[in-house]
């Protein structure tokens, strides 16, 4: 949720500010604004809707020129998206302005002290009153970062606070719990963004900031502390892509640039997994062997997409490790009061590695006293930070909201993680895992051979666009794969899409099968399994007796399927568990090919952002 970039430095703040919020626009785009610190005063800009009205009012109306400043794109929480609720907010006085992402909880009770004291607000959000509040403690204070340390004991709550201030002319102080925000150190310049791609085309040098901590920014570099005002120790890292990995490269759209990357992020993160003997190596897996081979049981806990890619990894697990396994929505898990202990080896997927729902249950697991093992796509995150490891994904940004190259390579992670669980408790041999890893090293060739043959696929897509409802189908890992199908079209094209098990079709959805409904069907292969692919023909015929425009995704060879196809769509043949990484491919493009046909914005779909950092 929301973008933010702040800026102190010799370039105009403007300039980078307003760059660095074309990047982050994916995070928010409800409305935008931008405040410069110029001339012994502050001045502001904000307008509602995208960036580009923002960009429009600074052309007709530009800020002064000043060399520190902050900026924000909001996806709304407290108070719709209007000109006078978007960031940045300011006191009364005009002196202090400030930008935020999360949720102030106790906002109410501040706001109503505050207009006890004469404070006048002109917004219903939650933010202005730390405007409000950082005024009143900067007059007894006369410092920023101590006025944000002596705030932020206030609040309760997850928040990122930025924040600068017309008396302090160099500095830019932030704040964060339960949200993101990082530094980028450049050369006589410092950086603050909710997200590294903000500043990447200045700096590849980062910052993590930790929990509770305020920061305080001048262009010789930072101050971190405690909200107490203990100094805290700071870790650098370097960021391993640059500004181009983040720009569209000729397509049209993030999204289709993200598809098409997804062979390149699938062999990098398999890259330096295996050495030389054949054997895994996770090196970022730092939980020692000993305890994952006392683990009992395994709770894989994710939102969204990466559910998805958790309910996949429930079937390698149990059949690696033969553990049993849990796949758990993590905005539901905590709430119904898991069984969870020491031999508990809990499995967080993220992309942002800021996903607030997971975060909450992540700390909830650690508290019952399990070891917790994420899969994050974003070094320095909070959820690798709170884990006890981490397996990195290398899908580099990604910025289309609807996810991608993301899912993909959160699904090798999963391979990855049940074939290492796998060597490490003795429930698989060696030749058997190296099968696997040579299985999967032929995944970004497939799927690179899947993208070549996508055009029938769009051509479909386009007669669909008139279409209402879409159903999907699927058994055994083809399940997880249909419930991502149909999210993918419900995010994109604002259609009905649902998604089950093809075994429950007689038990209910059927009734939704009329003449012409466009049925999706995943098809397991026929060799290994063939009991699975029996049954998924026999649901495919009892649809389309039954009216149903038939699109059956299938593996090369399967001609059992070729009678009941309306329009059939090929697949590489590949293992049974591994097919979730070549039958996405067609549904995304699918989902993004039908949401343009219907004049939609694709990387930016309305209501969402792309990451979800609010329970």
């Amino acid at each position: 949720m929301c973008g933010i970039v702040g800026y102190v430095g010799g370039q105009s703040a403007q300039d980078v500010v307003v760059a660095g919020l074309k990047r982050l626009e994916y995070r928010g785009y409800d409305s935008a604004g931008v405040a410069v610190l110029a001339d012994g005063g502050l001045a502001a800009a904000k307008k509602a809707g995208k960036l580009v009205n923002l960009e429009k009012e600074l052309k007709e109306r530009p800020l002064p020129a000043g060399s520190t400043g902050l900026g924000h794109t909001r996806w709304a929480t407290h108070g719709g998206p209007n000109d006078a609720n978007a960031h940045p907010h300011l006191d009364n006085a005009g002196r202090v302005a400030v930008v935020h992402n999360g949720i102030i909880e106790n906002f109410a009770v501040l706001r109503e002290e505050l207009t006890g004291r004469g404070h006048g607000m002109v917004s219903e959000t939650d933010t202005e009153v730390v405007a409000h509040l950082l005024a009143e403690a900067y007059s007894s204070a006369g410092d920023l970062a101590e006025a944000m340390r002596q705030v932020c004991r206030r609040l309760e709550g997850a928040f990122t606070l930025v924040a600068v201030h017309a008396d302090e002319p160099g500095t830019v102080v932030g704040a964060r719990r339960n949200s993101p925000l990082v530094v980028g150190v450049g050369e006589d310049e410092m950086f603050l963004a909710s997200d590294v791609a903000a500043f990447i085309a200045h700096t590849r040098e980062a910052i993590e900031l930790g929990q509770d901590q305020v920061v305080e920014l001048r262009r010789d570099g930072a101050t971190v502390t405690g909200f107490d005002g203990t100094r805290a120790e700071v870790r650098g890292y370097h960021v391993d892509w640059d500004a181009s990995a983040a720009e569209k490269g000729g397509y049209a759209s993030f999204m289709l640039k993200e598809i098409a990357d997804q062979p390149k992020a699938v062999a990098d993160t398999l890259l330096g997994r295996i050495d030389a003997s054949g054997t895994l190596r996770l090196d970022e897996v730092r939980i020692p062997p000993h305890v994952l081979r006392e683990a009992d049981k395994v709770v894989v806990i994710a939102c969204g997409t990466a559910y998805h890619a958790g309910m996949i990894a429930k079937y390698a697990i149990e059949h690696t490790t033969r553990l049993p396994c849990e796949t758990e929505l993590a905005s539901e898990f905590r709430y119904r009061d898991p069984i969870l202990d020491h031999r508990t080896l809990v499995i967080a997927i993220s992309q942002s590695g800021e996903t607030m729902d997971t975060l909450m249950a992540l700390r909830h697991a650690r508290e019952q006293g399990a070891r917790v093992l994420a899969i994050c796509n974003t070094n320095g995150s909070t959820i690798p930070r709170e884990s006890d490891a981490v397996l990195y994904t290398h899908a580099g940004p990604e910025v289309a909201v609807a996810s991608t190259k993301a899912f993909l390579t959160q699904l090798v992670a999963c391979y990855l993680v049940a074939l290492y669980l796998g060597q490490v408790r003795g429930t698989k041999w060696g030749d058997e895992i190296r099968t696997v890893v040579r299985q999967l090293s032929e995944i970004p060739r497939q799927v690179e051979e899947v993208l070549g043959t996508m055009e029938p696929v769009r051509e479909l897509a386009r007669t669909l666009a008139d279409r209402n409802t879409v159903l999907f189908l699927g058994r055994h890992v083809g399940y997880p794969v249909a419930l991502e199908g149909a999210l993918k079209l419900k995010e994109l094209a604002y259609m009905h899409a649902e998604g089950f098990a093809a075994g429950e079709l007689k038990h209910g959805p059927i009734a939704l099968v009329d003449e012409g409904l466009p049925v999706v069907v995943i098809v397991p292969s026929p060799r290994g399994r063939s009991v699975l692919h029996d049954k998924i023909v026999s649901n495919i015929q009892e649809i389309r007796a039954r009216g149903a425009r038939t699109v059956v995704i299938a593996e090369e060879g399967d001609e059992e399927v070729v009678p009941y196809a309306d329009h059939l769509v090929r697949v590489p043949a590949v293992p049974t568990l591994l097919q979730p990484l070549v039958a996405t491919v067609p549904l995304q493009v699918f989902a993004c090919e039908l949401a343009t046909a219907r004049g939609n914005e694709v990387d930016q779909p309305r209501n969402l952002a792309k990451s979800v950092t609010v329970e």
